[in-house]
């Protein structure tokens, strides 16, 4: 692979990233969780919405908006108020963990969703190996923050937004080909940020009283981890498989620690440590399981074009 892909694959990973360590840095300036959520929605979609109109996107049929409204709601909405509220109660490479178990889930979600993607013996193997990394991590105690935190709280909150995520790409997988991904893009953010924008009005209030540093941090959110990583993900689809651009997930937890430690004075913990290990042992075990089937059903195809 060229390099500038790497890179353009690490500056995504480390947007991604960037999410977590300003929601907690945003929490520690008094920024109202539900007005992170709002506005980092909302300017995302007047970004994406932005480009859709550079690119004379279409208007959509009545079918990819529902299918546009499901997205919003386990893509973006669901997912946005738990793992924004996860960081809240422990630190940004512990929730990081829960983040990297998306795959999983839409695994999991796909065994019963797409008769094409049953769940195999070695995939089984990986997401135990995985949750006993989560197990561990919850015995322990340990949250990453030096004050104790609510780790319980937190992987809760995480998983729930795990599992929506989950169910989003399994959704999205069985309807795949039916819409423009940008235009899916669009309709998620657009209909998200103005349910959540209600709701931070009904919750919080205008967000009157936001810092400078917050409104900065908000913009981090809106730009650095959200619309600059979407932009250069589809960018490297254009030039690279999805199965490589996957290979962002596992720099993005990573990196979030990383920058938990470096940035926040977050604590790199036994639980975190071992657990992690387990947790991505198991992602290394699932994402070799998928490459194996890849390449049997490209075998497949490639033996059924010659004997016709």
């Amino acid at each position: 692979m060229h390099p500038k892909l790497w890179l353009a694959m690490f500056i995504a990973a480390v947007g991604w990233a960037s999410g977590g360590i300003a929601t907690r840095a945003a929490f520690n300036e008094g920024v109202g969780g539900w007005t992170m959520i709002a506005m980092r929605a909302l300017i995302a979609a007047v970004l994406v919405g932005a480009v859709m109109l550079a690119k004379r996107i279409p208007r959509p049929s009545r079918a990819v908006v529902m299918f546009g409204v499901v997205q919003a709601v386990f893509n973006l909405t669901v997912p946005y108020i738990m793992f924004t509220f996860a960081y809240d109660e422990a630190s940004v490479g512990f929730v990081a963990l829960f983040a990297a178990l998306i795959p999983m889930a839409t695994a999991i979600y796909a065994h019963f969703m797409l008769h094409e993607e049953p769940l195999s013996v070695g995939k089984l193997l990986a997401l135990f190996v995985s949750f006993a990394g989560v197990a561990f991590l919850l015995l322990s105690g340990d949250s990453g923050l030096s004050d104790g935190g609510r780790p319980v709280l937190a992987a809760g909150l995480a998983l729930a937004g795990v599992a929506s995520i989950g169910y989003a790409g399994a959704f999205a997988k069985r309807n795949a080909g039916e819409y423009h991904p940008l235009m899916i893009t669009g309709l998620q953010f657009g209909i998200a940020s103005v349910a959540l924008v209600i709701a931070m009005f009904v919750i919080e209030g205008a967000p009157s009283d936001v810092t400078a540093t917050g409104w900065w941090l908000i913009m981090v959110m809106a730009v650095a981890a959200t619309f600059m990583p979407f932009l250069i993900y589809f960018w490297l689809l254009e030039r690279i498989s999805a199965t490589e651009a996957s290979l962002i997930g596992y720099m993005v937890p990573l990196i979030a620690l990383v920058g938990g430690l470096l940035l926040l004075d977050e604590q790199l913990q036994t639980g975190i440590i071992v657990g992690g290990a387990l947790v991505f042992a198991g992602l290394v075990l699932a994402d070799q399981q998928s490459r194996r089937a890849s390449r049997s059903a490209a075998e497949v195809r490639r033996l059924g074009r010659f004997g016709g």
